[in-house]
């Protein structure tokens, strides 16, 4: 009986009349999880350079190393010159929303980048993604 119970759960799961949740659960097609992977490569590398960069700063003066602070930034907006050349525009993806998180903590913790200008196709898909209720439920108050 208990044996039956399970297989009559397994099978509804799989049925267009089983749960949302199971539903959404499963990946995007091929062809979109893969415009959504290259929008959320450059966001992670970005972070990737950022992150270290903004420790940097924490050390006292005299430790600090100019030279690979500014090559940290180098890559970081080699990798916003790359999410720019990208296909951002379209339902929100993974990508997309790694992107966003991305720049919302560039404009936190480096706000005296101008990365605005420099990206400005970025920057005006930016303007749109930072008027969600959800980046603005997220964003850090203000200092």
């Amino acid at each position: 009986m208990t044996t039956r119970c399970c297989s009559t759960r397994r099978s509804s799961a799989n049925t267009s009349t089983g749960s949302r949740a199971a539903a959404n659960s499963s990946p995007p097609p091929a062809p979109a999880r893969r415009i959504a992977l290259r929008q959320q490569a450059p966001g992670d590398g970005i972070l990737d350079a950022l992150i270290p960069r903004r420790y940097e700063t924490a050390r006292p003066e005299d430790k600090r190393w100019e030279g690979w602070t500014d090559s940290q930034m180098r890559k970081a907006h080699q990798g916003l010159a790359a999410a720019e050349r990208g296909d951002l525009p379209g339902p929100r993806t993974i990508g997309q929303v790694t992107i966003g998180c991305t720049l919302g903590y560039l404009d936190f913790r480096f706000p005296n980048d101008c990365w605005r200008q420099r990206h400005p196709k970025l920057a005006a898909w930016y303007l749109d993604v930072e008027q969600l209720p959800s980046t603005q439920a997220s964003k850090p108050p203000a200092s």
